[in-house]
């Protein structure tokens, strides 16, 4: 009976796989994740702005990376089960990690402003929101994988575009904060810049794994 339910299982998880829907799965997670990530931005760019407090900022942030760390831990153990997949398994894994690195440096981020932050971190503000543009390009890309591969690629070209401002509008900063004199403030807000050069360098690469995998996939 045990060995039939087990047949049975695998036979309805292959026709989910023929009739496309473990595809579907894949890229629903993988979207899931992205949206965690861009809940981290939306809760850093908050406190650039001083619409929540850097502490109370802190402990959501710990929230919201368990959430991550779940959502991840899911697609992976989807990839283990799946026959299809939109893209490569080894594409897949580049995309989830690169993601998570994103997220994991919005947190570095978000405790570096409670620990040591510049009482102003209106400086923030819009590098934090190119981080939240790029994160949507992102997920529109992503959700363009399987009825519209071919579009995939521009619209991975606007979350580059969108860290390419993150890091202008942080160099911008850099040599306005280096005309003046060298204070303690100075170095503090340094720091968090780049922090954020980082944010949108892990994004970058995550715009990267996905632009490859698509470019493999036309082979």
């Amino acid at each position: 009976m045990t060995g039939a339910r087990g047949r049975a299982r695998r036979f309805a998880r292959a026709w989910d796989d023929l009739r496309g829907r473990s595809a579907r799965r894949v890229v629903d997670l993988v979207r899931g994740q992205i949206a965690v990530v861009r809940d981290g931005a939306g809760l850093a760019r908050a406190t650039a702005t001083g619409a929540t407090d850097r502490s109370a900022a802190r402990a959501r942030m710990a929230e919201v990376e368990h959430e991550g760390d779940a959502a991840r831990a899911e697609l992976v153990e989807t990839l283990r089960r799946v026959l299809a997949t939109p893209i490569d398994r080894e594409d897949l894994f580049r995309l989830s990690r690169s993601i998570d690195d994103v997220l994991d440096h919005l947190r570095d981020y978000v405790r570096e402003t409670d620990l040591f932050g510049p009482e102003d971190l209106g400086f923030a503000v819009e590098p934090l929101q190119a981080v939240i543009d790029g994160l949507a390009e992102l997920d529109a890309a992503v959700l363009k994988m399987l009825d519209d591969p071919g579009s995939v690629t521009v619209a991975v070209l606007a979350t580059r575009k969108c860290c390419n401002r993150l890091r202008q509008l942080c160099q911008a900063r850099l040599a306005e904060l280096f005309s003046g004199p060298l204070r303690m403030e100075t170095l503090r807000e340094r720091e968090l810049l780049a922090r954020l050069d980082a944010v949108g360098r892990r994004l970058g690469e995550a715009a990267d794994a996905l632009a490859d995998a698509m470019l493999k996939r036309s082979h």
